[in-house]
C-alpha cells in the first residue's frame, strides 16, 4: 500500500470520499488537487507514490498530469464516470481505470500491488 497518494478530482465531494476511503485503507498521506496545474505543482514539490486521476476536469483533462507521472515512473489509475473517456488517448492504453461510482474494493485493488483488476483504458 502506498504511503502518499495524490488525488486529482474537481468534484470536492468525490475527492473527500476518495480521500476518506484511502485513509481507511491505511495510506498515511492523501493530497487532493482540483485541477492539473495544482497537481503538477504538488508533484514538483514532492512526487506521490501513487495517484488517482479524474480524466475529465472542469478545465480540461488530467492527461498532462499522467504524462508527468509517467516521466517520473509513478504509478497511477484513471477515474471516470463517463465511458466515452475510456477511449480518449491511445498513449494511456493499458492503464488501470476505476469507474464512478466506485466501490471500496475497486480502490483497494488498484492501490495494492499485483495483477491489475480494473478495466484498462481502451485504445482510440
Amino acid at each position: 500500500m502506498p504511503n502518499d497518494v495524490l488525488i486529482v478530482e474537481d468534484d470536492a465531494l468525490i475527492a473527500i470520499d476518495f480521500g476518506a476511503m484511502i485513509a481507511e485503507l491505511g495510506v498515511a498521506q492523501v493530497r487532493i488537487a482540483a485541477h492539473a496545474a495544482e497537481a503538477l505543482a504538488m508533484i514538483a514539490d514532492r512526487a506521490p507514490e501513487f495517484a488517482l486521476l479524474d480524466i475529465g476536469l472542469d478545465a480540461g483533462t488530467s492527461f498532462e498530469v499522467a504524462d508527468r507521472l509517467d516521466a517520473l515512473r509513478v504509478p497511477y489509475a484513471f477515474v471516470t464516470g463517463y465511458s466515452a473517456d475510456l477511449a480518449l488517448a491511445s498513449r494511456f492504453h493499458g492503464k488501470p481505470v476505476i469507474s464512478k461510482p466506485f466501490l471500496r474494493a475497486d480502490l483497494e485493488a488498484v492501490l495494492r500491488p499485483g495483477p491489475e483488476p480494473t478495466t484498462p483504458l481502451a485504445p482510440d
